[in-house]
């Protein structure tokens, strides 16, 4: 049977998650803003970092889970394992479902195709998935993480009456993604996700024994002007919400899958 919801009257539960480690200053401060605001909080998050772990679940290997403190869990898991096993393990982790969850504050930002790449953004997937709101929170390096998650906190508490639209007997959370950009003028900006242009890079080494090893990736990423985007309200100071998809179909394709389908049936005649 379903846990409930927060009690009326009670505190609203939490859900804190990342992919920096439980121990990053952006989860801390993540959790202070959440407990300021008034919500009952409870953090699952890695033992180590988990950058660009995307989705992925751990289904081929057993896993430990820890309690730090109270309140606040560590597994050697990715994002989504930790939002996965918050979520299924009774009362293990949590008292009751949690009405948000919320996972950052990234140390960097997720913008444009980052989206398909970031532990992050899966650690809220996990729960939006789960049909609970979900908020997932990046930003620049150089700010002051207090600020931004204070601002993450009111949006946060602003998604908690909010759901996905109903497919069958499934009901999806909304998933959101905040990015707040280097020198933040102080506007917030609702856009779609851009495109970030990065140095695209295998570069092969050699290890002082002569073996071959590589590294994935250049060092630099740029932008070209697309109002509406992510990446131009980047660009111009401001920060960004973008609400994400969880249904990848792209309806404006059905004709066209559909002729697919019957030439891929012709041919196999």
């Amino acid at each position: 049977m379903p846990r409930p919801m927060s009690e009326p009257g009670s505190a609203p539960l939490v859900l804190l998650s990342n992919d920096d480690g439980y121990a990053s200053a952006g989860i801390g401060a993540m959790r202070s803003a959440l407990a300021r605001a008034g919500a009952e909080v409870v953090v699952l998050a890695p033992e180590n970092e988990q950058s660009a772990s995307s989705h992925a679940l751990s289904l081929h290997r057993a896993m430990r889970l820890r309690s730090v403190e109270p309140g606040v869990f560590a597994l050697d898991g990715t994002p989504a394992d930790c939002v996965y096993v918050a979520l299924h393990a009774g009362t293990r982790v949590l008292p009751r479902k949690p009405e948000v969850v919320v996972s950052g504050i990234n140390h960097g930002m997720n913008l444009g195709q980052d989206a398909f790449y970031s532990g992050t953004i899966a650690a809220a997937r996990e729960g939006a998935l789960r049909g609970i709101p979900a908020l997932a929170v990046s930003a620049h390096p150089s700010l002051d993480l207090g600020v931004v998650a204070a601002l993450a906190a009111r949006l946060a508490f602003e998604l908690r009456s909010e759901r996905g639209p109903a497919r069958s007997s499934v009901t999806r959370g909304v998933l959101i993604s905040l990015n707040v950009p280097e020198a933040w003028t102080g506007d917030v900006r609702a856009t779609r996700l851009g495109a970030r242009i990065y140095d695209e890079i295998v570069d092969f080494r050699r290890d002082p024994r002569g073996r071959e090893y590589l590294w994935l990736g250049g060092p630099s990423v740029r932008h070209e002007r697309d109002p509406g985007t992510d990446t131009d309200a980047y660009d111009d100071g401001a920060a960004s919400i973008t609400r994400l998809s969880l249904d990848l179909t792209n309806p404006g394709d059905a004709e066209a899958m559909t002729a697919l389908a019957a030439r891929a049936v012709a041919k196999q005649a």
